[in-house]
């Protein structure tokens, strides 16, 4: 993604309208490069009431920006009023109600559908919870995101989260009768924004027509984009100047190379041509074995030599001794006879013509 597009992303994400999900400020990285007397106004108007239930008694946290404090425990059942630090409920139009379920109350899977179920995915998963949880809708209140799957995907992946609505009902009722309706529901866990109760079931809060918050951050957005252009323009201009160099690197790189690959070629022709001799059998110590071997009333009447292999044609008292005596020779392999051996009435000796194939067995020096 370019610079261009990140802020835009950026900038959108700041300009529309906030909805009571959008939990907090002091998340965001920008805010840390503010001085310290906004990062406090901001955190003021990013309070969070943090109701932590573990059976019939929760835990009350107060969530300013990224700090917390301990308010004390609040009963399901009990009678007893909020703390004076978070009374007022809907009056303060800067703290939201969040009702934190334990990891362990949350039930998650993920299951794969059609893509072309994308623009109504909340209908569909109404009907088909019962086949993707033990429970019918009205049982429980779920949550759901796309965690795979683009325009282009013949089907997308959805993770979908739910807890039981007898978990989650009863404090729902108790603060909404001590004038602090629930905002969100999440769990210890949850993806970014989470939030298990129904739109329908969310307060309503007023929205001021200039939010100042806002207006502080298209400021710090402009700021920054200001900021990062003169840069980036400086940066363009000593790109195209350093291109325009490596052109002409790579144009000469090109000519050294084809220079490079011709002498390469020279150098392996030249090699070539040695490795070929390095790898020829030595001749006269195939021609000692067979002078040693053979009997001497056996003489050679021709030897031919070519690509490893030895024809041998001559005239042997005993022809057939020769394989034997041939084959325990080193480098010598495979004897046989190319024809049959015939008398000759006029000597009484064997014509042969046998062949072998002969491989140095030690690198010449």
């Amino acid at each position: 993604m370019s610079l261009i597009d990140r802020l835009r992303s950026i900038g959108s994400g700041l300009l529309r309208r906030p909805s009571a999900v959008d939990l907090g400020l002091s998340g965001e990285p920008f805010v840390a490069c503010l001085p310290a007397a906004v990062r406090h106004y901001l955190a003021q108007r990013d309070r969070r009431l943090i109701v932590s239930p573990d059976g019939p008694i929760a835990k009350l946290l107060l969530a300013t920006g990224e700090a917390q404090a301990v308010l004390g425990t609040l009963e399901m059942t009990g009678r007893d009023p909020l703390p004076a630090a978070v009374a007022g409920g809907t009056k303060d139009q800067h703290r939201l109600t969040v009702l934190m379920l334990q990891g362990a109350a949350v039930l998650s899977r993920r299951t794969s559908l059609p893509s072309q179920v994308r623009d109504n995915l909340v209908q569909v998963l109404r009907v088909e919870l019962d086949r993707l949880s033990p429970f019918k809708p009205e049982q429980v209140a779920y949550d759901y995101r796309i965690v795979s799957g683009g325009p282009g995907d013949a089907r997308i992946g959805v993770e979908l989260a739910l807890a039981r609505r007898d978990l989650i009902d009863g404090w729902l009722k108790r603060l909404r009768e001590l004038g602090s309706p629930v905002d969100q529901v999440t769990w210890e866990g949850a993806w970014p924004r989470a939030n298990l109760l129904a739109p329908a079931e969310r307060p309503r809060r007023r929205q001021p027509l200039f939010d100042p918050t806002k207006l502080l951050l298209v400021l710090v957005l402009l700021l920054g984009v200001a900021a990062l252009a003169t840069p980036l323009w400086q940066k363009g201009q000593r790109l195209e100047a350093i291109e325009s160099e490596v052109r002409k690197a790579r144009t000469q790189a090109v000519q050294v190379d084809e220079l490079r690959q011709e002498l390469e070629r020279a150098r392996r022709g030249s090699t070539e041509v040695l490795r070929q001799k390095l790898e020829q059998p030595r001749m006269l110590a195939m021609l000692r074995e067979l002078t040693d071997r053979i009997p001497n009333d056996t003489w050679v009447q021709s030897l031919e030599y070519q690509n490893s292999e030895v024809q041998l044609r001559g005239e042997s008292g005993q022809a057939t001794a020769l394989i034997g005596l041939l084959e325990d020779a080193p480098g010598i392999d495979g004897v046989s006879f190319r024809s049959p051996v015939t008398q000759v009435a006029r000597t009484g000796k064997e014509r042969f013509n046998l062949a072998f194939t002969y491989k140095q067995s030690e690198p010449a020096p």
